[in-house]
């Protein structure tokens, strides 16, 4: 019973993160085409996988509202350990997923599998931008079964102790292959079509997670009092640095590279961000300068009784640029050059 109950569950994890890997690269769906011919791997198992989430979310939801629990009367209940066989079992099944699919994004990404590319219709190009949201969410579910792996885990000695430090260490390693390889694919998005926050912010927590793996191999090997900790910790760190960096002065001046190197500026996005990022958009050239400022003027307008002590840096640096060079354009040439156009996220 045991060995069927691992079985179900392996089969279950190759489900949900074959479905996630399929529908995030057209090469590794391909290989399953291959093996399976008659099995569809598109968006349709990825939308059922967010549709159950929505359910068993809206499910426990209600379930809390009609039945609030009593949280000191609460009783933390010791997780019973499973034999070795059943506990491996479903892991390193996923672990040979894993690896499959990162020997699939090594294979492409290195210039190799050209009848695949072939095959799907795609660029290298397009291939390397797609799937980078299945991948966040392949990474975050890992998490989730590795927590759920330490609950279980068999703790009968020094040999029940390697196998799950091989194991799940084995299954880190392979997730930070496809970190990177999420991380690799949003570059490659933002070269094509820019920075914005939402992009910006989306990699720092794939890094961020990917850091998370970092520590919980550190504490399988050094042990794991400080993990809880350590990853609260730097959890608050990534939020404060990301604040305390200026977003949108990262994205501005990222934006404006791009458009003196290719020639490609989407105004309306620009037009929209804070007074941060004033010091770039002046670097452009007029009429596109007064067209990505003229959003700012008009905030700074609206904030001019603003009390000195409740003004940043950013607006202080933004109001002494427009002072200097005021903005020119009217909104005729600006809506010729596609700046009140509907913004990008």
């Amino acid at each position: 019973m045991s060995v069927f109950l691992a079985a179900l569950v392996a089969a279950v994890l190759l489900i949900v993160f074959g479905a996630l890997f399929a529908s995030a690269d057209a090469a590794f769906a391909d290989l399953l085409g291959g093996l399976l011919p008659d099995v569809s791997v598109g968006e349709g198992p990825f939308r059922f996988l967010l549709f159950l989430l929505g359910a068993v979310l809206a499910l426990a939801a209600a379930r809390t509202a009609a039945a609030p629990h009593r949280w000191d009367r609460v009783k933390s209940r010791q997780w019973k350990a499973r034999s070795r066989l059943e506990w491996s079992l479903p892991l390193i099944v996923l672990n040979l997923l894993f690896a499959g699919f990162n020997a699939v994004q090594l294979a492409v990404l290195f210039g190799g599998y050209d009848k695949v590319l072939e095959s799907t219709g795609l660029t290298y190009a397009e291939y390397a931008r797609q799937g980078f949201w299945q991948l966040l969410w392949a990474t975050v579910f890992v998490l989730a079964v590795i927590a759920l792996a330490l609950r279980w885990a068999p703790r009968g000695g020094t040999g029940d102790r390697r196998l799950v430090r091989s194991v799940l260490g084995t299954l880190c390693l392979l997730t930070l292959v496809v970190v990177a390889s999420a991380v690799r694919r949003m570059d490659l998005y933002v070269d094509a079509y820019g920075l914005t926050r939402l992009r910006l912010s989306v990699v720092t927590m794939e890094l961020w997670l990917g850091l998370v793996i970092v520590l919980l191999m550190a504490a399988g090997i050094a042990g794991g009092r400080w993990l809880a900790r350590a990853v609260v910790g730097s959890a608050a760190a990534a939020v404060l640095a990301f604040g305390l960096a200026s977003p949108d002065g990262i994205i501005a001046e990222y934006n404006v590279n791009r458009y003196q190197q290719d020639n490609k500026l989407d105004l309306a996005y620009l037009r929209d961000l804070s007074a941060d990022a004033a010091p770039y958009l002046d670097r452009l050239p007029e009429p596109r300068r007064s067209c990505a400022l003229m959003g700012i003027e008009a905030d700074l307008r609206r904030a001019s009784d603003t009390p000195w002590y409740a003004t940043s840096l950013g607006e202080h640096r933004a109001r002494r640029i427009l002072r200097d060079r005021p903005v020119t354009a009217t909104v005729a040439e600006c809506s010729r050059l596609g700046a009140f156009a509907s913004r990008v996220e």
